[in-house]
């Protein structure tokens, strides 16, 4: 399809465009109204409705909503389970051992938190930014960044509706709309697409260390109510990872007999026969794991990246027109297992220096202030002590690094300073797998349909949906390089690092071919992150397809 024969998009003109309905977005939105009423703020939501593709634990740190709504205790919200309990546990492939909680830094435990289905949480927001005169549109994904002659960004387009597999429209054809904005924020959580190409065209990344991510497997369950505790927030590391592959669970017991369980696998794992997906089914087969499921039901799943960069790996905030905000910026607190709250003051942050510069007439410019400022702020003091967790964990793996990590903010809690300074991270995720024929295969029993299951019948739970005859969001580069590096050299680990069955090498009599099953996507970006050769881009498809999590 020719772009200069399309018809012109329509437009609308605001002062705010916010990409990204999660918690970073909304208390973007919710903050400028606060500060200024008359301001026109609009926020983009590429799910069918707000929260449909959000997915975290999650245990909350409720300083940023204490600071953003600050009556929100006395109100009906989707915030009802208090921490009750929380423990930390070290498998062995048959047994555990249960830390003590003294032995923990301050900063690691969890009283005065709360587990809650960040998805609610944020439907909850939506409310809260409506009733103030955010206008919301769910279901439109913005797919382009609008910049002018001089490259500043001066809004954003959504992606055109109706457009068929091959690329021709289709009779219910409909073109996006432009939102033309004083200023654009990008809210759209980890490896955002928009928020890529933003990083890359300003070098917004240039003098940080490589972003780094982790992703995130979850499943909802309904358990026997004499199995539940609410308020239990449990953790793990260990088994069923080696001591080279970071990563660990979490299970955290909700209300209404429900409890959600996750696996966290770091994506610069090396073995390209690693299935993160697999690790996580055979997590819950172990001895201190599998009662609590027991004449339970699974309900819902889920998989998401994670950004695990922290400090040093926080790209320039500002760009010419616009910002980054929340998990597009990587403010997650790896060691914690906590982003939302620093999503939410981010949003916030960004807010009050949006705010100060339309208010002096200003559009379109760098909102230097508001990169200069986050380090000084709650945001970096939160990050500021974990910046070594991540670094010392992949370097020297886990029975060293993780103890080194504690000892690192015990350092940094008590005397205020770190023995290790401020490391690197080094290589990027992508640059970590070894070839295959290096590596050993790992071997994974069949799933049993009770406790264990396999891709498909999980992303069926996840009530992903794509209308089929539309392009192909996932963009391989170059088919040639997929065939003889990602399959050749690396075995195929798309087939393994995806957790939604999208990738599969299919073997023919011409030899193996690259197929790729995009309705089945549920928008992780592990393969945009992980990819050997960074030849697969992540797009955003027709709006409102994907993913429809109910209480993730």
């Amino acid at each position: 399809m020719d772009e200069t024969e399309l018809p012109e998009r329509e437009s609308m003109d605001v002062d705010v465009v916010i990409v990204g309905a999660g918690p970073a977005g909304l208390a973007t939105a919710i903050r400028l109204k606060q500060l200024s009423p008359d301001l026109s703020v609009v926020v983009l939501e590429k799910g069918s409705e707000v929260g449909a593709h959000i997915l975290s634990g999650a245990v909350i740190d409720p300083s940023g909503l204490d600071k953003l709504l600050p009556e929100w205790r006395s109100e009906d919200t989707p915030i009802k389970t208090p921490v009750t309990e929380d423990r930390f546990l070290l498998l062995g492939p048959a047994g555990s051992i249960c830390l003590p909680n003294f032995l923990m830094p301050k900063l690691m435990g969890n009283h005065g938190n709360y587990v809650v289905s960040l998805g609610n949480v944020c439907r909850w927001l939506a409310g809260k930014a409506e009733a103030l005169g955010v206008e919301i549109y769910p279901g439109f994904a913005a797919a382009e960044l609008l910049t002018d002659e001089a490259g500043t960004v001066i809004g954003v387009a959504t992606g055109d509706m109706g457009v068929a597999r091959d690329g021709e429209p289709k009779d219910a054809f409909t073109r996006g709309m432009a939102l033309m904005a004083k200023y654009t924020v990008l809210a759209e959580g980890a490896r955002g697409s928009l928020t890529k190409r933003a990083i890359a065209r300003y070098g917004l990344s240039n003098g940080r260390e490589p972003g780094k991510y982790g992703i995130g497997l979850k499943e909802l369950w309904r358990v026997d109510p004499a199995k539940h505790r609410p308020g239990l927030v449990q953790h793990t590391f260990g088994w069923p990872l080696d001591s080279k592959t970071g990563g660990g669970s979490f299970l955290y017991h909700l209300e209404d007999n429900q409890i959600v369980v996750g696996y966290v696998v770091h994506l610069n794992y090396k073995n390209p026969w690693l299935s993160p997906f697999d690790e996580f089914q055979r997590f819950k087969t172990h001895p201190a794991i599998r009662d609590v499921f027991e004449g339970g039901k699974r309900l819902s799943y889920g998989a998401r990246a994670i950004t695990e960069g922290g400090y040093q790996s926080v790209p320039k905030l500002a760009f010419p027109g616009g910002c980054l905000v929340g998990c597009a910026a990587g403010f997650v607190n790896v060691p914690r297992i906590k982003g939302s709250h620093n999503a939410i003051l981010s949003g916030m942050l960004a807010a009050e220096h949006l705010v100060a510069a339309i208010g002096e007439g200003r559009a379109h410019d760098t909102l230097e202030t508001y990169e200069k400022s986050w380090r000084g702020s709650e945001i970096g003091r939160d990050l500021w002590p974990v910046r070594n967790v991540k670094p010392l964990w992949s370097k020297l793996g886990t029975w060293i690094g993780v103890p080194l990590g504690g000892i690192d903010m015990w350092c940094q809690s008590l005397f205020g300073f770190s023995p290790f300074g401020t490391m690197g991270h080094g290589k990027p995720d992508y640059a970590s797998l070894e070839p295959a024929a290096q590596s050993k295969k790992i071997a994974y029993a069949k799933p049993d349909g009770v406790l264990t299951f396999d891709r498909l019948s999980s992303v069926f739970l996840s009530n992903t949906n794509h209308e089929e005859d539309q392009p192909v969001h996932l963009k391989v580069k170059d088919m040639a390089l997929q065939k003889t590096s990602e399959h050749d050299v690396y075995g195929g680990p798309s087939a393994r690092y995806c957790p939604a069955a999208v990738y599969e090498w299919v073997e023919g009599p011409a030899g193996p071919t690259f197929v790729i099953n995009a309705q089945n996507c549920v928008h992780c970006k592990t393969c945009d992150i992980k990819d050997p050769n960074q030849n697969i881009d992540w797009q955003v498809p027709e709006g409102a397809g994907g993913p429809n999590y109910p209480n993730m």
